[in-house]
């Protein structure tokens, strides 16, 4: 389990972090979303054990992460941007993860090879972008970690590549329980992968739900009427944004599904949709107080 508790990281002047806490259940997949500059990647190094926060506590485990040698032989943290030793070949870099690793897993090593189809021989740095990221996923999965902390990971792969990386990460959070972090600007790569999900703005997390509840609780609908919409037909809703095309109201309601529901089909409605919320969607809506423009994302 990750446990942050009222973080705060300065630099000089500037405050990135500002008392953030969050909670990441073990054999979970945990999203952190938000713009650029929120303070995603400065979350995700301390919660590495890369950066020190100036006040608050990070545990994972129960236990600090920062200077804790034996914790990190099981995190991992893979960048954003990927950095590896000049000239060397990936058989080169699985060796010092062996040496560096103590749960280097070599069978993994040479079972994730047929996946990523990448000669051992190659000088990664010779490599395209995505074909970077799949060894640094490589030699990640290879040492078996109980902890996976991903900044923007599926940044640069192909569709078919981003899918196996996914079907690998499901199936060790399944299998192994690993719990794993993940930052990224494309709330669609994330969404089939996330349990719970943490929004960030400015240095702070402002909301944090599982998935599920994030979906349950927030809803697009579209409701015509023969003539005129009753003048109680938003009495008691939740409104978030409206904007009408034609006869046609399209709103987005917070709140309990069956109250709406119930709420606006006693008014007899020529048409009455219940549609589904991206969580790209939903990230846009629940953001409107945070100075997020809304205007034309309704489809």
């Amino acid at each position: 389990m990750i446990e942050v508790n009222h973080i705060f990281k300065k630099y000089e002047k500037f405050e990135a972090l500002k008392d953030v806490s969050l909670n990441v259940r073990k054999g979970s997949i945990y999203g952190l979303l938000g713009a650029n500059g929120a303070g995603k990647t400065t979350l995700l190094k301390i919660i590495s054990g890369i950066y020190k926060q100036n006040a608050g506590t990070v545990h994972i485990n129960q236990n600090p992460i920062f200077e804790n040698s034996s914790l990190k032989q099981r995190v991992l943290f893979i960048a954003d941007h990927l950095y590896f030793f000049p000239n060397t070949t990936i058989k080169q870099a699985a060796h010092f993860y062996k040496h560096m690793y103590e749960h280097w897993n070599e069978d993994r090593f040479k079972e994730l090879s047929k996946v990523f189809n990448i000669s051992p021989q190659k000088k990664i740095q010779q490599l395209s972008k995505g074909m970077q990221r799949q060894v640094a996923f490589w030699l990640s999965l290879s040492t078996m970690p109980d902890f996976l902390i991903l900044d923007e990971p599926f940044d640069g792969l192909d569709a078919v590549m981003r899918q196996k990386i996914k079907n690998l990460l499901i199936q060790d959070v399944a299998e192994r329980e690993m719990t794993i972090v993940i930052s990224s600007h494309n709330l669609r790569e994330v969404e089939d992968l996330c349990d719970s999900v943490g929004i960030m703005y400015d240095g702070q997390l402002i909301i944090e739900k599982d998935l599920d509840d994030l979906k349950s609780d927030i809803h697009k609908i579209q409701v015509a009427f023969k003539h005129e919409a009753p003048s109680s037909f938003k009495k008691d809703l939740d409104i978030l944004f409206e904007e009408k095309r034609g006869s046609v109201h399209l709103l987005i309601v917070k709140g309990d599904q069956a109250f709406i529901e119930n709420k606006v089909s006693q008014l007899q409605p020529a048409v009455f949709d219940l549609l589904p919320l991206t969580l790209e969607e939903i990230f846009i809506y629940e953001m409107r107080d945070v100075g997020y423009a809304i205007e034309n994302v309704l489809v």
